[in-house]
């Protein structure tokens, strides 16, 4: 299975007209903020930190940079030709390596699992933006790519971000600049269960190791100067003991 043209084409679409400029993506905020704040919980459940990491959907690579600077081989793997592009232009020394995979295909993963063995996974805000017959396979990827050591280690926007966004998109000048090209794109988030991603994972063979709660900020602000923050769950998946 892969994802339809019509998503991939959206992400193709957003990409393209994206700005390089640091910080200008909604959900683009400082990895010390963001992925450094993830790995606090992250890297106690890990077996073998030695192991690749792989950052699936890594759009224009920044968490993947920082990323790189903690981990011996770092490997961003976004669905858009576009974001990969930002990603190598934005990191020249070469600090990770850059791919494309289709993160519902299950077939690609296993292809990217025998070139690399086993790996631990770095998931941020995907699943809520995948059509909902995308969601299962994707679990699945991520089981395809973590092999029997690895971990992997999710966050998506919880159920409450969408009161959230949605109160942004509707207010009376309209939705604040960063966000208005996601909408444009079709990029809108999904409804997807805080549930339900425990359950995905465990209908792809791993068990859940930890889970919980932290806000997930953005890069907007409100017009009194308030970062936009989204409330999110994050889980840690593995195989079974």
């Amino acid at each position: 299975m892969s994802v339809t043209r019509r998503y991939r084409d959206a992400w193709e679409g957003f990409w393209s007209e994206a700005s390089e400029d640091r910080g200008a993506v909604f959900w683009d905020a400082e990895p010390a903020l963001t992925a450094g704040r993830h790995l606090a919980h992250f890297e106690p459940h890990l077996t073998d930190a030695g192991l690749p990491l792989i950052d699936l959907g890594c759009g224009n690579g920044t968490q993947t940079r920082y990323l790189a600077e903690r981990f011996p081989h770092v490997v961003g793997a976004d669905l858009s030709e576009a974001a990969l592009e930002h990603a190598r232009r934005a990191d020249p020394a070469g600090s990770a390596a850059y791919r494309r995979l289709d993160a519902a295909d299950k077939a690609e993963a296993e292809t990217l699992h025998a070139e690399l063995g086993d790996a631990n996974v770095y998931v941020r805000g995907v699943l809520h933006q995948c059509e909902p017959d995308d969601r299962q396979p994707l679990a699945d990827v991520v089981a395809a790519l973590l092999g029997d050591r690895g971990r992997a280690f999710l966050v998506e926007p919880s159920q409450a971000a969408k009161t959230v966004l949605m109160g942004l998109a509707r207010g009376p000048a309209g939705p604040p600049a960063k966000l208005a090209p996601v909408l444009r794109h079709g990029l809108t988030p999904g409804a997807v269960p805080d549930e339900a991603v425990p359950e995905y994972l465990r209908a792809a063979g791993l068990a859940v190791l930890a889970s919980g709660e932290l806000p997930l900020l953005t890069t907007e602000y409100t017009p009194d100067g308030t970062r936009i923050e989204l409330p999110s769950t994050w889980v840690v998946a593995g195989r079974p003991a």
